[in-house]
């Protein structure tokens, strides 16, 4: 055997029975470690904190960024397609919240989706309710006529494919503006039906 090697096996030896020894050797090496940790431009708790900080203070159970939600009906046509920056998942409830909500409704006999906007909203998964709040917008086209329907809070039951609202809205299209205080839709049927309080002011169409 090696001078060296007798070396080293002696020193192993002398460790192994020595406790003092091997715990002064592992509090250097702790204490190296924390001192590299220290001097280094990037602390460790940075990433921990961007990644309490990409959670958010309302701390959900998971949370999608970029999210994308279809929903399909029995025969396997799209019934919605639902798109937000951030949706945060909660098991109580079966909640979803989301920021800056997006959503296109299909029916069976309209080409054309309606569209949803909105600054927030919530799912409700278990009963199939998307709840909007905040500017809510929806723009519906049938042919070459737009109309757009601006409102504070608007619920979409997916299951019964209707929209409505208590709310106060507002219709403009290209033959005039109504108002109303609440509304309902159904999506398939294209039928809209204004509660109350409805006045219209409308151009001729020459």
């Amino acid at each position: 055997m090696a001078q060296s090697e007798k070396t080293s096996l002696l020193s192993v030896m002398a460790m192994a029975n020595r406790p003092r020894l091997r715990m002064l050797a592992l509090a250097t090496t702790i204490a190296a470690t924390v001192f590299l940790l220290w001097q280094s431009d990037e602390p460790p708790i940075s990433s921990y904190s961007d990644a309490r900080q990409l959670r958010g203070e309302t701390e959900p159970d998971g949370f999608v960024i970029n999210g994308n939600y279809t929903s399909y009906d029995e025969t396997g046509h799209r019934k919605i397609v639902f798109t937000s920056p951030r949706i945060e998942q909660f098991e109580e409830g079966n909640l979803a919240t989301m920021e800056s909500p997006n959503a296109e409704l299909f029916s069976a006999t309209d080409p054309e989706p309606w569209i949803l906007e909105a600054d927030n909203g919530s799912l409700l998964r278990n009963e199939d309710l998307l709840n909007l709040t905040g500017n809510v917008r929806v723009v519906r086209t049938i042919g070459n006529r737009t109309a757009i329907l601006n409102t504070e809070s608007l619920t979409l039951d997916n299951d019964q494919g209707i929209v409505y609202t208590d709310d106060p809205v507002v219709i403009v299209d290209s033959v005039g503006t109504t108002r109303a205080k609440g509304m309902k839709a159904w999506i398939n049927e294209r039928i809209l039906e204004l509660n109350s309080q409805v006045e219209g002011r409308y151009e001729t169409v020459k």
